[in-house]
């Protein structure tokens, strides 16, 4: 990790020379020196710019705290918004379709809805280390969408497990950022890649 920050700093700062070759031919009349090729060389000082990039995602998600000693400890649900922030520096290379992106943020949703929405959305999730196993069961008896999972479903702990969802499917030019998982208007979870 250090040797990575180290060597994103040095890239960070660069110097090219940009060469841009223009080809003019002038109107009849208006100089005489029409067709004669003319040089523009412009100096210009790159800085590896870092970007941040954030897609907000929603999702229906029921679950219950075994063993909490509040309401949470019933099956209920919420409606989450996970803001997922990436960060890297946009594509210089002008050739390239996505020149001038982090990522596009269509690719992002791909890995997002496929590592995290469609398997958590209008799912129940459960502690699968836990008696509610044996609930999680019935449910999917009755052809119920359950997920069972090897943690506590908070979102503290939801939002962990995100993170090494998404982190494990960026290219590796992109690193994440943080995540804010929302459970209700006044309440969130957040990771940031700093602290962790």
């Amino acid at each position: 990790m250090v040797l990575q920050e180290l060597k994103t700093r040095i890239a960070y700062v660069r110097s090219s020379i940009v060469f841009y070759k223009m080809r003019r031919f002038y109107s009849q009349g208006l100089n005489q020196n029409r067709g004669e090729e003319n040089c523009i060389f412009v100096t210009q000082l790159h800085l590896m710019k870092k970007i941040r990039i954030t897609k907000i995602f929603s999702f229906e998600t029921g679950h219950a705290l075994y063993g909490y000693d509040g309401k949470c400890r019933n099956v209920h649900g919420h409606s989450y918004k996970l803001s997922v922030t990436v960060i890297g520096s946009p594509i210089e290379d002008s050739e390239n379709v996505k020149f001038g992106m982090v990522i596009d943020f269509s690719d992002l949703k791909k890995i997002v809805k496929e590592e995290i929405v469609d398997v958590f959305d209008h799912s129940t999730v459960f502690n699968k280390n836990t008696p509610h196993v044996e609930l999680a069961k019935e449910l999917s008896d009755r052809g119920h969408s359950v997920l069972l999972v090897d943690y506590q479903p908070t979102s503290e702990m939801m939002v962990i497990d995100f993170s090494e969802k998404i982190k494990n499917r960026l290219p590796k030019n992109i690193q994440l950022h943080s995540l804010r998982l929302q459970e209700t208007d006044s309440s969130y979870a957040e990771w940031f890649a700093a602290d962790n």
